[in-house]
Parts: C-alpha cells; sequence; structure tokens
C-alpha cells in the first residue's frame, strides 16, 4: 500500500496528489478525496486567517497510525494525507485526504474515519486570527464535542472488508 504523510506550511494541489497516487496502477477502482477549506468565518464571526500549530514528529505518528487503522479495517490500496500548518486564509485548503481501493465503499469510510480522527486526534492548535491584526485578535479554538462524538462512532463501527456488487 502506498502511503504518504506530508505537514506542509505551502498550499496543496489535489489533482496532482491523485494523478501520483494512482500513477502506474491499474487495481485501483475507486479514488475518494476529501479537502478541508479554511472558511472566512468561525461560529458567525468572520475571521482574518487560522494560525495551525503542530509538533511534527508526534503529528506524523499519530497520523500514521490511524491510517494504519484504516489500513486494519478496510482494503485500502493508497492513502495521502497533507495537513497544513502555519497561518491559512479563508479560501486556502488546510487538510487532504485521498484514499483509494478496489472498490467505493471502502475508499468513501476510509477517508470519513480518516478526517474524523484528524479533527479529534492529531496534534494540532488551531488558532482565529479575526480581523485587525491586533494579538487581542488571535482565539484559540476549542475542541468541539460534536467533532468527539463523530470519532466515537468508528469504536463500534463494523469493518466492511468485503465489496458489494
Amino acid at each position: 500500500m502506498s502511503v504518504i504523510v506530508r505537514l506542509q506550511r505551502e498550499a496543496f494541489d489535489a489533482a496532482s496528489e491523485v494523478a501520483a497516487l494512482k500513477r502506474s496502477r491499474t487495481d485501483i477502482g475507486a479514488v475518494v478525496i476529501f479537502t478541508g477549506i479554511c472558511r472566512a468565518d468561525e461560529d458567525g464571526e468572520p475571521i482574518a486567517a487560522l494560525n495551525l500549530e503542530h509538533y511534527p514528529d508526534m503529528a506524523e505518528a499519530e497520523i500514521g497510525r490511524h491510517i494504519e487503522a484504516a489500513r486494519q479495517r478496510w482494503p485500502l490500496l493508497g492513502v495521502t494525507v497533507i495537513h497544513r500548518y502555519g497561518r491559512i486564509v479563508p479560501g486556502e485548503g488546510i487538510v487532504l485526504v485521498v484514499t483509494a481501493s478496489t472498490h467505493r465503499q471502502a475508499a468513501f469510510a476510509a477517508a470519513e474515519f480518516l478526517m474524523d480522527y484528524l479533527k479529534t486526534r492529531a496534534p494540532f492548535w488551531k488558532q482565529v486570527e479575526k480581523p485587525g491584526g491586533k494579538t487581542s485578535d488571535k482565539i484559540w479554538v476549542e475542541a468541539r464535542a460534536s467533532d468527539d462524538t463523530a470519532a466515537e462512532r468508528w469504536k463500534s463501527a463494523p469493518t466492511k472488508r468485503e465489496p458489494a456488487n
């Protein structure tokens, strides 16, 4: 299985990442792409940017553990996870998750599983920068119970290793 995990400041190109994952492969029957994008508001309030911080080695290891968990649950042929850090303005990509499998069910489920865990377990910290640019306009974002609830459902969700017809 092809696995790529990158943490980077620079923007990513989803189409290029998918092309790299599929290159010279004829066994892939489904690719699911999820791109998380910075919105122009947080809880209804306008923002100028998000500032994401992380622990590089810890974040990469944690993402790798969750990719391995997904691989154990579904018959994946490839996974790419790119997570940006630093200052990200509205409209820019934050995270890219690409999953590939022989069949769509596994690719969809694995992508959703990975995003739920990235939101709750990957060591990233998000700070909202309000318009104005003053230090006092930067607010740390607390974890959301709804994200934890989404991740919890995977503890009891059955593994779907067999393709549907």
